[in-house]
């Protein structure tokens, strides 16, 4: 998929109806509604339009903002009074106008506008009926990633599920997060039978079977499923694909991605004209790098990693964070003048001799890696009171980070894992075992942009613990809402 995104700009360029939630009178373009979803070549297009939505290739994606910056890990950074809204955010003193939640509600339903032309339409396209229904099954599994992300943002949303082809469909009510979930699972559940086990040449990165029974298996974790977590975990295993990287950081570096670890990442190609390449990696790096040093990891998320009696801390710590006494990217000593906290996150960002245009990178945004459903089995597990078969998986995602020293030749004592590090958990306490899968899945899934919605979905005495004091569990159970220029196009939401 790397070589077919580059057809992700035609899409957008051309006007088919996308944006007529917003207006009566279809618009015209290059192609409209009647020209459009006709053959092979539009569906292809269409469904790069969709994935295209979820992109970091523009600033609108800010996901980064909610699960890293509105957490405990992280710190907006950058400079001072620069980019308030994310500083509102940080703070939980944001408003309803804030730039950063308009952003993200506007971009992530274009994608979800996009995705039902795509199912509306794309049923009638006459092309290969095998091709065709695995298009239809990207776009639902896109979709089910939008109201995800949507639903974990702003709680009750409105449920969009036809183009905005008369009046009914434009302005929406609010719908409840439970029936969310349901639309979610049922996408889910049907993007499963039509999509391919995996890919190659220009297709690799495009969704596949296992993507969406990891996305599915998430689901049920954020909901409490456990055995509904651990059915759909069975029937991912089954597959015999999955398996974690040998090196850690093997999953942040351009060269081994889409590697045997990966269920979903998100695709991006840099030198292209116009822009493919990822954004992230000049909001991430120093202005020394021409980059904006947002997103500053705390020392309360770098305390966090294990050390062991002689100070050799967890490998994963300097493979995710930019600190003093250690190499940044580009191989230079890390100076913490860089960052307001002295520190800078380092799995988004990319050396310059990759990369020689800042904002403008091939990394790829990983979203689910195998870790991350090992780390959900082992929850689901001990939640079930099956505490000791809980430890297998959790254990076996430590022993990875410990290995890194037998694989990752650049490690200080390459060849010997230290001495007690990180070691096998093995009490058969349940809320031990429980309090060390919060523990992993922190520094496991660090600055991937999953802490906010994981301490939110851990309840109000983990939220409110962990967050500024100006955040108030009771006022919408995490959720922050739903922008002002929403409620002033749509009638149909009362607040």
């Amino acid at each position: 998929m790397k070589t077919t995104i580059k057809i992700l700009f035609a899409f957008v360029l051309m006007v088919i109806g996308a944006c007529s939630d917003f207006l009566d009178e279809q618009l015209q373009g290059t192609y409209s509604n009647a020209t459009f979803y006709k053959t092979e070549a539009h569906a292809l297009l269409a469904i790069s339009g969709v994935y295209s939505a979820v992109a970091f290739v523009s600033t609108d994606n800010k996901l980064w903002v909610i699960g890293d910056v509105a957490s405990d890990d992280a710190t907006k950074g950058g400079g001072s009074g620069d980019q308030s809204d994310i500083q509102f955010i940080d703070e939980f003193t944001y408003s309803r106008s804030n730039g950063v939640l308009d952003r993200i509600w506007k971009s992530y339903y274009e994608g979800i506008s996009r995705a039902n032309y795509l199912l509306y339409y794309g049923a009638s396209i006459d092309m290969d009926a095998n091709l065709r229904n695995r298009i239809l099954g990207e776009a639902k599994f896109l979709r089910a990633f939008l109201y995800f992300n949507l639903t974990n943002i702003f709680g009750d949303i409105p449920l969009k599920l036809n183009p905005p082809l008369d009046p009914n469909e434009i302005n929406k009510p609010k719908s409840t997060s439970a029936e969310i979930y349901d639309q979610i699972e049922k996408d889910l559940t049907e993007s499963t039978l039509v999509l391919g086990t995996s890919y190659t040449g220009a297709d690799v990165g495009r969704a596949t079977k296992g993507a969406a029974l990891g996305l599915l298996a998430k689901v049920y974790l954020f909901q409490g499923q456990w055995s509904d977590v651990l059915t759909t975990i069975t029937s991912l295993d089954a597959l015999s694909l999955y398996s974690l990287q040998g090196v850690y950081k093997n999953n942040f570096i351009d060269s081994t991605q889409n590697n045997t670890e990966s269920l979903f990442e998100i695709q991006h190609l840099s030198n292209q004209t116009p822009k493919l390449g990822s954004s992230l990696n000049q909001y991430f790096s120093p202005s020394t790098d021409n980059g904006y040093y947002f997103d500053a990891p705390l020392q309360n998320f770098v305390d966090e990693f294990e050390k062991t009696a002689a100070l050799v801390p967890d490998p994963r710590l300097d493979y995710t964070v930019g600190r003093a006494g250690q190499k940044w990217i580009n191989g230079e000593d890390f100076d913490p003048s860089w960052s307001p906290t002295g520190f800078l996150n380092k799995k988004h960002a990319q050396p310059k001799k990759e990369e020689p245009i800042i904002g403008d990178a091939s990394l790829n945004y990983v979203y689910l890696r195998y870790a991350d459903i090992l780390l959900m089995k082992a929850e689901a597990l001990n939640e079930s009171s099956q505490t000791a078969e809980a430890l297998i998986p959790l254990n076996a995602v430590r022993k990875r980070a410990r290995e890194s020293y037998l694989y990752d030749q650049n490690l200080p004592g390459f060849g010997a894992i230290p001495a007690d590090l990180l070691p096998d958990i093995i009490s058969a306490d349940k809320q031990t075992v429980s309090n060390a899968i919060r523990h992993e899945r922190r520094v496991e899934l660090g600055f991937e942009f999953h802490r906010y919605f994981d301490l939110i979905r851990y309840g109000q005495q983990s939220a409110e613990a962990a967050l500024p004091p100006a955040f108030n569990y009771a006022d919408n159970q995490g959720r922050f809402p739903i922008p002002q220029s929403e409620l002033d196009t749509n009638p149909a939401i009362a607040n």
